[in-house]
């Protein structure tokens, strides 16, 4: 039996064995268990694992952070030592739902929506930011972008863009196959729904604004007009609720026989007119002056938006509602610049630098070396080994850094400074961050680095002498 084995086997043990899993799961970083009993959990025993990054419990769910890329063979061992099988994701599921209200249901149902997507839109967000570089002005000329000197990149700048905004062009069509598969449809009518959306004879939605007429239908001398939604959320997620209920309401009723001929079409019809006559309008407005609320605040109040968000959202991320804003990032950075991603970037390195303060403080080897590569990876935008494995298990490094993002969220929010997409959190964040902030970016990133770090050092050592 290898380590690895061993070491699953311990982590199996230290929850209260097999018979103590009714479920289970895993994410990008974590093992997410329906525990039939809570109570039964050995945290000394788990967290004593050297492959065991933190625990906690949240949403009906007792989750295990492993890291990313291990937890995937951490959770096929596990699999085969247990017994629990890929389709118990449901299970987890529904077995973490009966204790949620609704607003945690709605939460989660967010977060079940993007996490699937994440991978399409931070490798867009990293390629804009690449072609960025290429394309911006005064970055390495005065006044001259990198392919204006050079034009022999202009081609591969092109090209580099054009990959990158497919993501966020066809966005609908990948929410619609994750929300649609999310509420129990058929993913292929979800793609199918969210591409027509954005069909090419609808006029585009960020040209609507600047539009001398806009194109209609005539229905029977009912107006409808023919508006496509790039970029947008709000209208994607409630068609694909209608086209998931509507599908299994007419799946239970015709016959199996005619239901490929009776049910695909129907149902695409049905959402397909309801999305434009009243889905469509009603939604693109609320999404419209849901922005134009978000962008009021951090025009008005920027200083206090940026404290109060730049502060608390490793709180967002340890309750799992940081994906609420997911839906409001891809919206404002679609608008013309989000100023809350920014904020995201500088809190994951703010969690690094209290986490790699840690590791100078530590005494015990395993902690202290899993305090470094914890801080590395919070570094590189993956917070959850840094702030369940080692800050929020001493606290004191967890407040150093909410203060230390709270101070460099109000900087940066009075400077105004924008990201162009949704990228990778971390260090790498400056690439998809607009040239023209880079200096207040790169400030409010010596300020993360610093104080939650400095703090940290401080508060340890206060610590001791009480």
């Amino acid at each position: 039996m290898s380590v690895d084995q061993k070491q699953v086997t311990q982590i199996i043990d230290a929850i209260g064995g097999k018979d103590n899993i009714s479920a289970a799961t895993h994410c990008v970083t974590r093992l997410r268990f329906a525990l039939v009993d809570e109570g039964k959990v050995n945290k000394e025993a788990l967290e004593d694992i050297s492959l065991v990054k933190g625990s906690f419990s949240t949403n009906g769910q007792f989750q295990v952070v492993i890291g990313q890329g291990t937890v995937d063979k951490v959770y096929k061992e596990l699999v085969q030592q247990t017994g629990v099988g890929e389709a118990s994701k449901d299970d987890v599921k529904k077995a973490s739902e009966k204790n949620l209200n609704p607003l945690q249901r709605a939460i989660k149902t967010l977060a079940d929506i993007f996490i699937p997507i994440l991978p399409a839109i931070v490798t867009a967000g990293l390629l804009m930011g690449i072609n960025n570089i290429l394309t911006g002005p005064g970055i390495f000329f005065d006044e001259q972008s990198l392919v204006d000197v050079y034009p022999q990149w202009a081609d591969l700048a092109n090209i580099i863009n054009l990959i990158a905004n497919t993501a966020f062009t066809f966005l609908p069509g990948l929410i619609g196959w994750s929300a649609v598969n999310r509420f129990g449809g058929s993913p292929l009518l979800g793609i199918v729904l969210g591409l027509m959306l954005v069909h090419p004879d609808l006029l585009n939605a960020w040209g609507y604004g600047s539009a001398e007429e806009i194109p209609t239908w005539n229905l029977f001398g009912l107006e409808v007009e023919k508006i496509g939604y790039q970029g947008q959320v709000l209208p994607i997620l409630v068609a694909s609720l209608l086209l998931a209920k509507l599908e299994t309401f007419l799946r239970k009723r015709v016959p199996d026989g005619i239901q490929l001929l009776v049910v695909p079409p129907l149902t695409l019809l049905i959402t397909g007119f309801a999305s434009f006559i009243v889905i469509g309008p009603v939604t693109f407005a609320i999404g419209n002056v849901l922005t134009d609320g978000v962008i009021a605040i951090f025009e008005n109040f920027a200083a206090l938006g940026g404290l109060i968000y730049g502060g608390l959202y490793a709180l967002l991320v340890v309750t799992g509602m940081h994906h609420t804003f997911l839906a409001v990032d891809i919206q404002l950075a679609n608008a013309g610049g989000t100023f809350l991603w920014p904020m995201l970037a500088l809190s994951n390195i703010a969690q690094g630098s209290a986490a790699f303060a840690m590791m100078l403080i530590l005494k015990e080897e395993k902690q202290k070396g899993l305090a470094l590569t914890s801080s590395i990876s919070a570094w590189l935008g993956v917070t959850e080994p840094a702030m369940f494995g080692v800050n929020l298990r001493y606290r004191y490094p967890f407040i150093a850094a909410l203060i230390g993002s709270a101070i460099a969220g109000l900087f940066i929010s009075i400077n105004g400074v924008k990201a162009f997409s949704i990228g990778v959190g971390g260090l790498p964040g400056f690439l998809s961050i607009d040239s023209q902030f880079w200096p207040s970016f790169f400030i409010g990133m010596a300020i993360v680095l610093v104080v939650p770090f400095g703090l940290t050092y401080l508060l340890a050592k206060i610590k001791k002498e009480k």
